[in-house]
């Protein structure tokens, strides 16, 4: 009777599975196929015969999408420093610190949660707007900085740590700056590890705001190319080069959270548990 259940758990595992890989899948065969032959098709074909690379060096002649990438890069790099840095500092203030109103403050701050993503959008982006900021890095990156989610998961993580190292570190008269960095950041390093990656993919995929508050192509990021390229093809869109775009822009993605998938893992669960 074990054994059954334990196929049965192992064949829904493999066709859930199936479903998920399954857009990758067509993602990566689309890009193999010639954009004459994709369009041809009238019944979507699930294997090719004739794999050509040719869209890979299309994606990148096309559009300049390697300087897309290292813009895109660089977004992602200062972006992730700067919202680790805050996050930490917020965390730390909400956890250890002791002030008028913060349980008060803590729970609005959570309550923007709450709030639609595409009002925050409209906000900030007359905020950039209205600082003369569009066509910048400094305008892509500032509304990027925060996050009320990372922010408490880090909180939660914090308070994990024992009070009594807190009391004992200020008998030996330690700062409150020096706790936080010497302390309890190494502690929660599996969260913080958790925390950057997560806001890495966010900024290597993020699409609505680059393509709001920026239409010069000198800091277009990734999303504006593989938009520009979709638009490449003679009187349709160029699926299969597009696709090409995707792959490439995807790869790293998929290498890094196969890298750091335990990690990940590991600081949701410790940020999320708490006792």
């Amino acid at each position: 009777m074990k054994s059954k259940k334990k196929v049965l758990v192992w064949l829904l595992l493999a066709i859930w599975a199936i479903i998920v890989l399954f857009p990758f899948y067509w993602m990566v065969l689309t890009s193999l196929k010639e954009y004459g032959a994709y369009n041809a098709e009238y019944i979507p074909q699930f294997f090719t015969l004739a794999p050509t690379f040719e869209n890979y060096i299309q994606a990148f002649t096309d559009v300049p999408l390697g300087k897309y990438l290292l813009n895109t890069l660089f977004f992602t790099i200062v972006t992730t420093g700067l919202m680790v840095f805050v996050t930490i500092l917020a965390a730390f203030a909400f956890t250890r610190m002791d002030f008028k109103g913060k349980n008060v403050l803590f729970t609005l701050f959570l309550a923007l949660m709450m709030i639609p993503g595409e009002l925050v959008v409209i906000t900030n982006f007359v905020t950039i707007t209205d600082l003369d900021l569009r066509n910048t890095f400094l305008g892509l990156i500032l509304p990027s900085v925060t996050s009320v989610f990372y922010i408490y998961l880090l909180r939660e993580n914090f308070a994990q740590v024992p009070d009594q190292l807190y009391f004992a570190a200020k008998v030996d008269g330690t700062s409150d700056w020096r706790y936080l960095w010497r302390v309890m950041v190494p502690i929660c390093m599996p969260t913080l590890v958790t925390i950057t990656i997560l806001k890495v993919i966010e900024c290597w995929n993020l699409y609505i705001w680059p393509s709001l508050i920026t239409d010069d192509p000198k800091y277009f990021l990734v999303s504006n190319g593989i938009q520009q390229i979709r638009e490449s093809g003679f009187g349709r869109a160029n699926i299969p080069a597009m696709m090409a775009a995707v792959v490439a822009v995807s790869v790293p993605l998929i290498v890094l959270f196969l890298i750091f998938r335990k990690q990940i893992m590991s600081g949701v669960a410790q940020g999320g548990t708490k006792g």
